[in-house]
């Protein structure tokens, strides 16, 4: 007789019950905790950085960025002022909930109203692992293409919202936006959707209105 070891559905549940322990953390410190994911090369950086620059006389902003190596990221939060811790995954493709928890005692929570961590870029692995945030965010691309709700399912459904960044691009790419949001409403019905340009700022208005209308309702 076979004996199976369910290896990965108790390494998941484990994370879970880490993710919660976070998320009574940052509840009982008032922290609204914004989990942005991406493939590499979205503009994941690129939106997370003109979001603090939009917010940051409204909030106490911090920042937790993760990566597999290098602190780029979180050195470009910190030039525009506000705090920020990196995780080295040392290999690992997203933040989990162990890794979070190592991170959150470095900033100092009770002074802090809005959490944005940046995950490592992948279309994959930050789907199944929890961290325990209050909105999970997912950054696509035109350059991308519009077929990844298609190939990459899980991520989509796991979100509160999708930006699709890099608008200014498309007049000279192939993408076609209706195909696209047909695949994402088809995965996660009625989730807000936001076509943005962190460059131009296009579309960054209505974007910023319904994270300062998540954030402000959970501060109250």
């Amino acid at each position: 007789m076979i004996k199976t070891v369910p290896v990965v559905e108790n390494i998941l549940g484990a994370n879970d019950q880490l993710a919660e322990t976070n998320r009574r953390l940052l509840d009982a410190t008032g922290t609204f905790a914004v989990n942005f994911m991406a493939s590499p090369g979205a503009g994941k950086t690129a939106v997370i950085l003109r979001t603090a620059s939009d917010l940051k006389d409204r909030y106490r902003i911090a920042g937790i960025n993760g990566d597999i190596a290098s602190t780029i990221d979180a050195d470009q939060i910190a030039s525009i002022g506000i705090p920020a811790v990196q995780i080295n995954t040392g290999g690992a493709c997203h933040l989990d909930g162990v890794m979070l928890s190592g991170a959150l005692p470095k900033l100092d929570l009770g002074r802090i109203d809005l959490l944005i961590v940046e995950n490592v870029g992948n279309l994959i692995c930050p789907a199944s692992f929890r961290i325990g945030s209050h909105l999970d965010v997912l950054i696509a691309s035109v350059p991308e293409g519009d077929d990844k709700p298609y190939k990459y399912p899980n991520m989509y459904r796991g979100v509160q919202a999708v930006l699709l960044n890099k608008i200014d691009l498309l007049p000279y790419l192939d993408f076609d936006m209706g195909y696209f949001r047909k695949g994402v409403e088809a995965l996660n019905p009625g989730l807000a959707f936001f076509p943005i340009s962190a460059k131009t700022g296009e579309g960054f208005d209505a974007y910023i209105r319904w994270l300062t209308e998540q954030a402000d309702s959970y501060l109250k």
